[in-house]
């Protein structure tokens, strides 16, 4: 690959881009010591999945630092680059200097310790509001000048901070909340799935309902009912899929951010 190549000869120390970036190095047949000089290589826009990253470092040696970030915060807010140790996977870091972040539960309270909730942030790169409109800054900047990102995280035993889901991504079935991320983690460990998306469809019976969409790995059949008890080894009942829809691509953008919102469309 070209990009391989150059960041090989030409030294390059300083290694940026989307997921699927590293995903495709980690596929192509480079050799291993392609980034033996890269001191600090940064994967963003999308979610990096564990096993890439993972991989990654196994076949280059090279840890991928990962961190939270979003356009109203100039833009980033968190990165595992930050600290003295190897990041732990999942881990998007603590705060940069000069920034705070804080875990907030639905009636505006702190989350308590290990429960997820809202991330609010508050610092000097934070914007000062939306242009020409008032009422949507209000909506996302508090008083006290707390920016609400509508991004849920919550805090490990390890005292790490990790990315859980959108708010808005969030479905409750019969009054429980479920993160479309988990129970898709939960899918992509299964050897026949390559890739998996969770959203919520409307149900009589629990409000909301689970709904997973599957891609099969290459030469491989999956079956909804051997899905359906792979995921009850792993999840609470609540949190299982009610139908499992196998496709063969999901809609990603070109950062290979899932968009989920075109399946609940």
């Amino acid at each position: 690959m070209e990009t391989a190549s150059t960041i090989a000869s030409e030294g390059v120390t300083v290694v940026g881009g989307v997921p699927t970036m590293f995903s495709a190095w980690l596929d192509a047949d480079i050799p291993a010591d392609t980034f033996a000089k890269v001191r600090l290589a940064v994967p963003g826009a999308a979610e990096l999945p564990t096993a890439v990253a993972e991989a990654f470092t196994a076949r280059f040696g090279v840890a991928l630092h990962q961190g939270y970030g979003l356009t109203e915060a100039a833009p980033i807010v968190t990165t595992t680059a930050l600290m003295d140790r190897a990041p732990k996977p999942g881990s998007i870091g603590p705060p940069l200097p000069g920034m705070e972040v804080r875990l907030v539960d639905e009636d505006g309270s702190d989350a308590l310790a290990g429960d997820p909730g809202e991330l609010w942030v508050r610092g000097p790169n934070v914007f000062a509001g939306y242009w020409k409109d008032a009422e949507a800054t209000e909506r996302v900047i508090t008083s006290d000048g707390w920016l609400r990102t509508g991004d849920v995280g919550v805090v490990g035993d390890d005292g790490g901070l990790r990315l859980v889901d959108r708010a808005k991504d969030l479905i409750i079935v019969s009054g429980f909340n479920v993160y479309p991320v988990e129970v898709e983690d939960v899918l992509r460990a299964h050897p026949g799935v390559a890739d998996a998306a969770v959203v919520g469809e409307p149900s009589p019976r629990t409000g909301e309902a689970v709904v997973a969409y599957v891609k099969a790995a290459s030469g491989q059949n999956l079956d909804p009912e051997e899905l359906g008890l792979h995921s009850a080894k792993a999840l609470a009942r609540y949190k299982c899929p009610s139908r499992y829809e196998i496709v063969t691509e999901l809609p990603r953008a070109v950062s290979g951010k899932l968009l989920r919102r075109e399946l609940r469309d």
